[in-house]
């Protein structure tokens, strides 16, 4: 594993912790499909969160959530698709996209959480 993979892989378990904390259930963590993976889904009191987690050691030129553009969304909502496809008994539970931004020190990254940021049809 590189070590931006290995970094990576760091601070998305401690963004499931973060969101563990704030009472969200973890369900699968990098559920892959051939157009995207999703880094995150957990349950919070019934509704499925796909969490997109996006590291910048410095938000000088914009945090994490700028670069959740429109591709990537597009991508998410088709990896999110095939999840719901893939584990039929969330089929009905409501959802949403969240991001969880991380800045600073990678072994101790501060978060700022987007609930709903933005919606499969945006």
């Amino acid at each position: 594993m590189t070590d931006a993979r290995t970094r990576g892989a760091a601070i998305e378990a401690a963004a499931r912790e973060f969101l563990a904390g704030h009472g969200l259930r973890a369900v699968a963590a990098n559920a892959s499909y051939r157009f995207g993976e999703l880094d995150l889904v957990m349950l919070d009191r019934g509704t499925l969160v796909f969490v997109e987690v996006r590291y910048r050691r410095d938000a000088r030129f914009g945090g994490g959530a700028v670069s959740v553009d429109g591709n990537k969304r597009r991508k998410l909502v088709k990896a999110a698709q095939a999840f719901l496809c893939a584990h039929r008994r969330y089929a009905d539970a409501p959802c949403r996209f969240d991001v969880v931004d991380a800045s600073g020190d990678p072994a101790a990254p501060a978060f700022a959480w987007l609930r709903d940021a933005f919606r499969a049809d945006d």
